[in-house]
């Protein structure tokens, strides 16, 4: 699917769902007693969070759970600012004639998702290797849920990794591929990628585990990885360029930067919580 280039500035408010982690926490590391929702339904239009340098980001107070005594929001909304047309052109790809294309890991938010691999591996869901392929509204931290509407508002294209699954053709149309935290992708996806001479891994442990999907089912199945089926295999593919450690846990990315491999580049921390207010990486990265 192609994003259009917004014809006024600051009128597309896009609603995208994201971790705790982006406000400064990360659900997955609570217990679970410790997350309350807030049931209020007395307000729902949406109030102003945050004055970011490049988008402002707003919530709705049915969103905002109480953890620990702080109120965090769980959705937020980004829009663009009126008054920063120049700087979006500067750093969005809306004129291009051969956008990058920016893939969007539907698969990666299921394995996360309630009853998805991490209750497997934790222990709470011994049938867990199989779960229910989610919609793209399930999107969060895991799933570079940030990046998908920060990059949709600045007008890059972008497909569901279950698009490349069913037609990995399609990469060929296109000069520049950008992978998010694609953890979770099957043989196709991987040889499709992998095989593309030009792409960019935004996220580090891209390309780390296989699964199979059934779409009669709706399901992805664990095959390969992430310690199984057994302890000591790691990324289910040997991938040569495997980037998980240390990159994946910098979240901060003070120090980011871009480095070489054979059919692309790589970075070198995790930019959930740059990618919205970082004018200089997002300059970058278009020029990549």
């Amino acid at each position: 699917m192609k994003f259009v280039k917004p014809v006024i500035l600051g009128s597309i408010a896009l609603v995208v769902i994201v971790s705790v982690f982006y406000f400064g926490f990360n659900i997955q590391d609570m217990p679970k007693q410790d997350i309350q929702n807030n049931s209020d339904p007395i307000n729902s239009e949406l109030i102003k969070w945050s004055d970011g340098m490049l988008f402002d980001v707003f919530v709705y107070p049915k969103d905002i759970v109480n953890i620990d005594g702080r109120q965090i929001p769980l959705k937020g909304t980004f829009k663009l600012k009126p008054n920063l047309s120049e700087t979006y052109s500067e750093i969005g790809v809306y004129d291009e004639k051969n956008k990058p294309l920016v893939i969007i890991p539907v698969y990666t938010a299921s394995a996360y998702s309630k009853n998805g691999f991490y209750d497997f591996y934790s222990g709470y869901c011994n049938t867990c290797l199989t779960t229910k392929i989610v919609s793209i509204d399930e999107l969060r931290e895991q799933s570079s849920a940030n990046a998908v509407k920060i990059l949709e508002l600045l007008g890059y294209d972008s497909i569901t990794d279950i698009e490349l699954d069913k037609n990995p053709d399609i990469l060929k149309k296109y000069d520049k591929i950008i992978l998010l935290h694609n953890e979770y992708v099957t043989k196709n996806m991987f040889d499709s990628i992998t095989s593309h001479p030009n792409v960019i891994y935004l996220y580090p442990n891209a390309l780390y585990a296989e699964i199979s999907t059934n779409f009669e089912d709706n399901t992805i199945s664990l095959i390969r990885g992430h310690n199984y089926p057994d302890e000591d295999i790691k990324n289910g593919f040997d991938w040569e360029f495997e980037n998980t450690h240390p990159y994946e846990y910098d979240k901060e990315c003070k120090n980011w930067e871009f480095y070489n491999i054979t059919n692309g580049k790589m970075l070198n921390c995790y930019p959930e919580q740059i990618i919205w207010k970082d004018e200089k990486f997002l300059k970058v990265l278009k020029e990549l």
